[in-house]
């Protein structure tokens, strides 16, 4: 059996145990193992494939892995503004239709209209703010909420 087979049979079981474990250190060495399977399907004698993985391996544990887990570990983006109201919970203040109407949301009030043209939410209902466009808060009312009838 030639080197570059072998390469190639090692770097596909590192792959498969890179899948297993999800640590990238056995990721990165698969992808050197398969950089020397290449160098060795192309010519290049077994010191040099062994020098290609040796190289390969070293650069990616050595560079790439820091990079990916500095990203892994980033906390998720905060929203702020209008965009952090999307997903809470809104009170209709008055009757919110197409034509539009008002709802408190978090303490503040903002002009709304249902995310869906032809709902109608009533007065003293519970809505979700699905989306916010521009200085309006579009809703869709909570099944159950204050002042709406559970099916």
């Amino acid at each position: 059996m030639d080197a570059w087979v072998v390469w190639l049979l090692i770097a596909a079981l590192l792959g498969i145990a890179e899948l297993l474990t999800l640590t990238l250190a056995l990721g990165l060495l698969a992808v050197a193992a398969l950089a020397a399977g290449l160098t060795g399907a192309l010519g290049l004698p077994l010191a040099g494939q062994v020098a290609v993985f040796a190289a390969g391996s070293a650069a990616g544990l050595a560079v790439v892995r820091p990079v990916a887990h500095r990203h892994i570990r980033q906390p998720p983006p905060l929203r702020t503004g209008a965009a952090a109201l999307v997903g809470r919970e809104a009170l209709t203040l008055t009757e919110v239709s197409r034509a539009g109407g008002r709802a408190r949301i978090g303490g503040e009030e903002w002009s709304a209209r249902p995310y869906d043209p032809d709902l109608v939410i009533p007065a003293g209902a519970a809505a979700d703010v699905l989306a916010i466009e521009g200085a309006t808060a579009l809703l869709y009312p909570v099944p159950g909420g204050p002042g709406e009838e559970a099916p």
